[in-house]
């Protein structure tokens, strides 16, 4: 089985750094939850802080859209223009080694 890792960073526009992290600390408890979730962990830049980053590591390609498609991934999106200065860079990686 090969474990789907994803990166996903956030920059908060100046002056939304607490707004975006408090939005982005709603995520953990209702998506460590859910079906094919391994970890997913949220990391704020200790030398940038309006800079996060979500490391997420699901059971498959499925899970993970179905985890995208969550209500309270949902409720983010509308918030993510007002928060970001852009749409958060989301990659995806396959561990081979």
């Amino acid at each position: 089985m090969k474990t789907i890792t994803v990166v996903a960073t956030f920059q908060a526009r100046p002056g939304k750094e607490n707004e975006l992290k408090n939005a982005l600390l709603t995520l953990p408890g209702p998506t460590r939850k859910e079906a094919g979730c391994l970890n997913y962990d949220l990391h704020q830049s200790p030398e940038e802080p309006g800079k996060f980053l979500f490391h997420e590591n699901w059971t498959s390609k499925e899970l993970l859209d179905a985890h995208l498609k969550s209500p309270h991934i949902a409720a983010l999106l509308p918030r993510v223009d007002e928060l970001c200065v852009a749409f958060p860079e989301i990659k995806i990686w396959e561990k081979i080694g």
